[in-house]
């Protein structure tokens, strides 16, 4: 059975701390009654009977999409390079680097 115990505010005060974080003690309490209203919300997932359930990691199946690869004909040198006017002796052309 999941403990009921509360977030102290030592505790709130020490996470604030670790995380750099300059909160005043209004801003402590609330932090404080905000955790602990976030771990009752969990509390009561707690109680849902999941003994024979199986774990989920995926809302839906997870299937392979990728098509089988086929052996197809490629494009040739000259069909590639026909619809550009940046080629030069067989190639692409690009712009100068250097």
């Amino acid at each position: 059975m999941p403990s009921k115990s509360k977030i102290s505010l030592d505790t709130v005060k020490d996470v604030a701390r670790i995380a750099r974080l300059a909160l005043s003690q209004t801003e402590l309490k609330r932090a404080q009654s905000d955790l602990n209203e976030i771990l009752s919300a969990f509390r009561i997932i707690d109680e849902v009977k999941t003994k024979d359930v199986e774990p989920s990691f995926h809302p839906q199946p997870v299937e392979n999409v990728v098509r089988e690869d086929k052996i197809e004909s490629c494009l040739g040198q000259e069909k590639a390079l026909a619809q550009t006017k940046h080629k030069h002796e067989g190639y692409f052309k690009g712009p100068r680097v250097v």
